[in-house]
């Protein structure tokens, strides 16, 4: 049941028809979620000490393709964690306020606060994913030297991907520890997922009629999932390709990637007491018991 990590992390060329959509270490569903209890409770308990160091934030970034199973996986890992230490931000369709500044700044008011773990569900990759398959969308950015999709050529999306990538080193270089999830999910366990929204009258409400088109453009999807990984995994900022078919395996290698890199951080710890207040430890017992 042990995870190695550079089984999923991305480094150097990638394809992703040659990454792996599943995984379950042969195992059952309960052994799974077992493993994943005793993992994310030692998350639980380090966030605690990462929230009294309060030196290092960590941003977890999500993407996937519709029913990779984000919600859920945010749901079960970060379970055991003290709620004043975790924030997760699910990003939508800009609003018109969001519109009015820059694709980033919705993303870096978002940011955790040392000491805490931001989760991003979705992220600002979709500024190179969604409006790179439909670049119509950014017409609606009103920038200055974009009047028409001609507008948008090789050169603005360049340029949009050194942003990102200094985007990231600039919170990495001050303290923010990122980490981010590819969740690969195949075609096949898409197409089955969809289905059970469908069959379940309790899951309608997952649907919608636009989840059908996206899914026609899977390929344009996949391509620029592809230059994403390649372009933007670094170091400070890697991207780990996960398997997804299967959920419960998924949530498990996420949490032990946090759980074993975090851990690298001998810094982390919590705060010692003040040298004459902690002299006086039994002297304020005593005062405590003796009320």
């Amino acid at each position: 049941m042990e995870v190695s990590i550079s089984n999923y992390k991305v480094v150097g060329s990638t394809k992703i028809s040659d990454l792996k959509s599943h995984e379950d270490f042969g195992a059952s569903k309960k052994k799974l979620e077992k493993e994943l209890e005793k993992t994310r409770e030692k998350l639980g308990e380090l966030q605690d000490t990462l929230y009294a160091h309060g030196k290092y934030a960590v941003l977890v970034c999500l993407q996937g393709m519709d029913t990779a199973g984000k919600d859920s996986l945010i749901r079960e890992v970060f379970k055991d964690f003290n709620a004043r230490g975790v924030v997760v931000h699910s990003f939508k369709v800009p609003t018109e306020l969001e519109k009015n500044h820059d694709y980033l700044w919705r993303h870096y008011i978002a940011l955790p606060a040392r000491g805490k773990f931001g989760v991003f569900n979705r992220t600002h990759y979709e500024n190179v994913l969604v409006t790179r398959v439909h670049p119509e969308y950014i017409l609606g950015e009103n920038l200055p030297d974009v009047n028409s999709v001609a507008d948008i050529d090789k050169e603005f999306w360049d340029k949009r991907f050194e942003q990102i990538n200094n985007f990231e080193r600039t919170i990495a270089e001050n303290g923010t520890l990122i980490f981010k999830f590819f969740l690969n999910l195949s075609k096949e366990e898409q197409k089955n997922r969809l289905l059970r929204r469908l069959n379940k009258p309790n899951k309608h409400w997952k649907f919608s009629p636009g989840d059908l088109k996206e899914r026609k453009l899977w390929d344009s999807y996949m391509d620029c999932y592809e230059d994403i990984l390649n372009r933007t995994s670094h170091p400070h900022a890697p991207w780990y390709a996960i398997p997804a078919d299967d959920k419960p395996a998924a949530r498990y290698i996420v949490a032990s990637i946090l759980l074993e890199e975090l851990e690298k951080y001998k810094d982390i710890k919590e705060p010692e007491l003040d040298a004459d207040v902690k002299a006086r430890i039994e002297e304020f017992k005593d005062q405590l018991q003796n009320e």
